[in-house]
């Protein structure tokens, strides 16, 4: 089901996750997450072309999981390190556009993590997502983002899985929600567009699609230096599909 993150759920019992997903623009709103990880108490967050190099290990009460090196663009997921313990960290390839092939601004586009919650003895799945740019097709983007679902499916089987990520897929939307929705999972938009900078292009780009998790709320944060605007998911796991193995 497509539902966009606005408002607030019906009272439900589960236990909460919050996770922040940014795409940093070429790494220039490094500077700004402090700032996002202290204000918002997060658990987990969630970038977007990122350079590995200069991420700090720890921001705040977050440490720094695991970032893709390959590429020029890359992507890195922190957690609340007195909250969940790593088990396994993964990147991934995904089908390549042109672009990909002339420029190569990023040969791993999905960064996964299964975490062990210390609160709650269960395990589940994150992830940080970039699909390809608008030059390629929806069709090839939805082939990307068929191919995630399936590798955080395998890292974590059974497990509530949360991806977030900039999707570039601002128009159509209704197509990519019942494909996600083919796929087990469900898409979630945030209250407000991610992306405001030129007119023609503004829309939502930046989801979350997760299968296990109810999700609360889905927000767009204040503009800082990127291009992208934060966004801010609020999510509890559901006890029947948390349990570990």
């Amino acid at each position: 089901m497509w539902c966009r993150g606005g408002g607030t759920a019906a009272p439900w019992k589960g236990w909460r996750v919050k996770t922040i997903s940014y795409n940093l623009r070429k790494n220039r709103a490094l500077g700004e997450l402090g700032g996002l990880v202290d204000k918002h108490e997060i658990d987990i967050l969630c970038l977007q072309e990122a350079d590995s190099v200069a991420l700090p290990a720890t921001l705040g009460h977050l440490h720094l999981v695991h970032a893709t090196e390959k590429n020029r663009l890359g992507l890195a997921m922190y957690v609340r390190e007195d909250r969940f313990h790593v088990r396994a960290t993964r990147t991934f390839q995904l089908k390549k556009s042109l672009h990909d092939r002339v420029l190569q601004p990023a040969h791993e586009r999905l960064l996964g993590a299964r975490l062990h919650d210390r609160e709650t003895g269960r395990d589940l799945v994150a992830a940080s997502f970039h699909a390809a740019p608008l030059t390629a097709l929806n069709s090839l983007r939805r082939h990307q983002i068929s191919t995630a679902l399936a590798e955080l499916r395998a890292l974590g089987p059974g497990l509530p899985a949360l991806m977030v990520g900039d999707f570039n897929y601002p128009v159509f939307q209704s197509r990519l929600d019942r494909h996600v929705s083919g796929e087990g999972y469900e898409l979630s938009l945030s209250d407000k567009r991610t992306y405001t900078r030129y007119k023609m292009f503004r829309g939502h780009y930046d989801f979350a699609t997760s299968s296990g998790f109810r999700i609360d709320s889905v927000r767009t944060l204040d503009r800082g230096t990127s291009d992208h605007l934060p966004i801010l998911v609020q999510s509890d796991f559901e006890a029947h599909a948390a349990l570990s193995h």
